[in-house]
């Protein structure tokens, strides 16, 4: 059995809305497919479904894009994350007082968080924090290492917008604040730094 929701013309974040609405009342033996018409869009949704362990596939038809959305487990990379924590990073520079000396912590914190054993599941980045995912950033090794270990990394779009740095944006996805939010309520523990 197979569910649609049609997101084609609608604005952001209404086609996450509408998907993770769907989503919820769906049966064990159905599939949805979310039809949406711009590629933030498509990545938010895709973003949404892998958060909640769904299996999502992408096949664009035209200028739309279709995406098939079913229950199942994402593939695990065998590294300990821990699903109810979040880290909430909203300054490049960690603490107050010297901005020099708020940058070789924050790329000191983000080594050692690389190294570690149990992991966040996500890092939540706004306001200056966006900084840390862009190209020049002091902390992008850590973060790619941290990707690559499967920990969702999340820069706020409306941020990147502000900072004029979307096309600058190296290592993790854009997001919205309605997806922050619903990441922040439903975490056991939110870190914030």
């Amino acid at each position: 059995m197979e569910k649609v929701v049609d997101a084609r013309g609608l604005a952001c974040p209404q086609p996450v809305i509408q998907t993770k609405k769907a989503m919820e009342s769906l049966g064990p033996e159905t599939e949805l497919v979310t039809i949406v018409d711009n590629e933030v869009a498509r990545d938010n949704v895709l973003k949404l479904a892998r958060s909640m362990a769904w299996e999502a596939e992408v096949k664009e038809q035209g200028s739309d894009y279709y995406i098939r959305i079913r229950k199942g487990a994402m593939p695990t990379t065998g590294v300990s994350l821990t699903a109810g924590q979040v880290l909430l990073v909203g300054s490049a520079t960690l603490g107050r007082g010297s901005e020099e000396l708020g940058s070789i912590l924050m790329r000191n914190f983000f080594y050692s968080l690389s190294e570690a054993e149990v992991l966040p599941r996500r890092v939540l980045f706004f306001n200056s924090g966006v900084q840390l995912c862009c190209q020049g950033s002091p902390v992008l090794d850590s973060l790619l290492a941290l990707e690559q270990k499967g920990v969702e990394l999340l820069a706020c779009g409306t941020c990147l917008d502000y900072y004029h740095l979307k096309d600058k944006l190296c290592v993790g996805s854009v997001t919205n604040m309605y997806t922050i939010v619903e990441h922040l309520m439903a975490a056991e523990k939110v870190i914030s730094l």
